[in-house]
Parts: C-alpha cells; sequence; structure tokens
C-alpha cells in the first residue's frame, strides 16, 4: 500500500502564508491528483450525443444567427465531466458545423488543427490552402494547423459535418489564435483525392526523388473506404478486426500529427474488444445500430450519433443487427501520445 501523503491541514496557516505570498504552494498534498497510482484520473466521462436530439437544435441556430455573426455556427459537443468546457475529451473538440445553401464561412486559418467529418447534404466544399475538397457523406477532409481554409454551399438543404479539433491540448498550452484572411480562388481541378491518389500503393512518380509532404492527402472519400473495408473483411477470419487508419500515403504514418483517424466495421451482430489503450477515444456511427460499452457504462447508438470514452478505458463494440453491418469512425489522440512517449496498450487480462 502506498504511504500516506502529509496534508495542508497538517501544516502551520503562517507557513502557508508564506508560501502564497510567495507564489508557491507545497506539492505532496496534491502529488496524487497529479501523479495518481495506477491509472490517470478520468474526468472525461463516457457520453453519447444523439444527432436526432441535436439537428433540431443546430437548424434553429441556423434560423437565428447569419453565418456572418456566427463566422463558423457550431454546436460544440460538451462532456458533462469537463466542468462546462465545450471539449468531448481532454484533448479532442468535437463540434456540429452548419452551414446552409448559398453561405460561405469565411476564409481564416489557426494553429489548431481540424479535421471535417461529413454527416449530411450534399454540393458543400471546403477549400484548404486552394484546394477545393467536395464533401460528400462521410468523407474525412483535414484542415493542417496554419492552413488557409473556408466553407462553401452551393447545392440544396443544410450541410452538416462533425468538426474534430485538437483544440483543448493547443489551448491549454496557450498556443491556440487565429488569423483571418480574404477569401481563397481554387482552380477547377480535382482534389488529390480523385487525381494523384486513387490507389493504396500507388503514389506520384516524382514522391520518390523528393520529401514527403506533410499533407498530400486532405480528402479521403467515404465510398472509397467503405469499399476497401468490405474488402479487408472478406479477407479476414471472423475474430480479426475490420479496421482500417487514414494516413498520409507518402509516409504511411498518422494523417494528423495529434489526433488519428481510423474506419472501423462491425459485422453482422460482431462484438468487439478492442485492445484496452492508453488513448482517449471519441466516435462518429456512419451507419447502423448498436451498442458500446465504456468501463461498464453501456452507450446505445444509431447512424449520425457521436460518443466519447476517457483514457484508458475498457471498451467494447456490439453491432444490433444480425443481418447488416455498422461502421464507425474512430478519433483518437494516439498520435499525439506516441510522440510524446508515453502511449501504452494493456493485455487483455486487465481490460
Amino acid at each position: 500500500m502506498p504511504t500516506p501523503l502529509g496534508t495542508l491541514e497538517q501544516l502551520p496557516a503562517e507557513y502557508l502564508n508564506q508560501l502564497r505570498a510567495q507564489a508557491a504552494v507545497p506539492f505532496w498534498p496534491s502529488l496524487r491528483d497529479v501523479l495518481p497510482y495506477g491509472r490517470p484520473i478520468n474526468r472525461t466521462v463516457p457520453h453519447l450525443w444523439r444527432y436526432k436530439k441535436l439537428r433540431p437544435l443546430l437548424m434553429q441556430a441556423g434560423a437565428l444567427t447569419p453565418i456572418e455573426a456566427a463566422e463558423r455556427r457550431v454546436l460544440a459537443l460538451a462532456n458533462p465531466g469537463l466542468e462546462g468546457r465545450p471539449f468531448a475529451t481532454a484533448t479532442i473538440y468535437f463540434g456540429l458545423q452548419l452551414i446552409l445553401p448559398g453561405e460561405t464561412a469565411p476564409s481564416h486559418k489557426h494553429s489548431v488543427g481540424a479535421t471535417r467529418l461529413v454527416i449530411e447534404g450534399e454540393g458543400g466544399f471546403t477549400t484548404v490552402g486552394g484546394e477545393r475538397c467536395p464533401m460528400n457523406r462521410a468523407d474525412v477532409i483535414l484542415t493542417p494547423a496554419g492552413r488557409w481554409h473556408q466553407h462553401e454551399h452551393n447545392g440544396e438543404g443544410p450541410m452538416v459535418w462533425l468538426d474534430a479539433l485538437d483544440a483543448p491540448l493547443v489551448a491549454g498550452m496557450e498556443a491556440s489564435y487565429c488569423t483571418e484572411g480574404k477569401l481563397q480562388v481554387a482552380p477547377n481541378r480535382p482534389d488529390a483525392s480523385q487525381s494523384r491518389f486513387r490507389r493504396s500503393g500507388l503514389v506520384s512518380y516524382d514522391a520518390l526523388a523528393r520529401a514527403a509532404h506533410d499533407y498530400p492527402l486532405l480528402r479521403f472519400p467515404w465510398s472509397e473506404v467503405r469499399a476497401a473495408l468490405n474488402d479487408l473483411a472478406g479477407a479476414l477470419g471472423r475474430h480479426e478486426p475490420v479496421q482500417l487508419a487514414y494516413v498520409n500515403p507518402e509516409t504511411g504514418r498518422e494523417c494528423m500529427p495529434i489526433l488519428g483517424f481510423s474506419a472501423l466495421m462491425l459485422r453482422p451482430g460482431e462484438e468487439m474488444r478492442p485492445v484496452r489503450r492508453s488513448a482517449s477515444n471519441g466516435y462518429l456511427v456512419v451507419a447502423g445500430k448498436g451498442e458500446t460499452e465504456i468501463d461498464g457504462t453501456t452507450l446505445v447508438w444509431e447512424e449520425n450519433d457521436v460518443f466519447a470514452a476517457p483514457t484508458h478505458a475498457a471498451i467494447r463494440h456490439r453491432n444490433a443487427s444480425s443481418t447488416a453491418p455498422a461502421f464507425l469512425i474512430q478519433i483518437d489522440d494516439a498520435p499525439v501520445q506516441r510522440k510524446l512517449g508515453f502511449y501504452e496498450e494493456f493485455p487483455t487480462a486487465e481490460s
């Protein structure tokens, strides 16, 4: 058993006052708040946001606030355990963003990295660093830190997507800021997902003779991701997980430096118990119905719902259908944990 630590109440009041006058505090009474034994203290709680409940409120925001007064018309998903902060986990920000027909969300750039996961609508585009990316359902579109970007909607009906940002981490470092810019004029040509990176294992020949681009591929079309998941499922054993990572096609590494993205298929009736990891996780339900148990809390989900899990959580997914697959997109903070040197995976027996 750990030795009990001294408390503030055991220290003389005059001593504590002298420390406060020097902007200092004794650390040992709060040591276990910073360095707990066994597992981190999770303020993030397992939580699910129901799209059917939030969509009417998002549409109401469109009626209440013009795009000119919002810059980005977004409902942030606030985890109940994080004391009112607009974050889904301690490192992941989720927001539902709405853009209406004929609107343009102005160009800006920021130190926060962002990724768009399209939920509904047609005729929307995101222009990132001069590259115009169509927004189709379940596409994943990267907006790396420091890249100019804007959104526009030339179709009919609302466009909605899930923003996944590393804002909690960047803001916690007091490094978050934004710069406004002029609207970009993008060339009228297909984005790289339609031209330079159409097949896995194939890259433009000039990539062999130069340093790899940090973000050569900005859009990952869901039509191709879903086809790849189906192909992979046919090649794997029944108990092998069907999961594909979104990566930089020139390096094979994570597509973004702080947050990681992957697509997950649950075959009909399948139950999946991923290895317990030190990373926190968020999920967007692309298709299907099911449930996920997170540290004993069961969340029942359906299409377009979003849910979150804290670090070190034991997770179990189950597809509720015996006839149709379910598809999820997973967002996690494993990339930054790997870079900082403390990412861990734990044996199944400990899960």
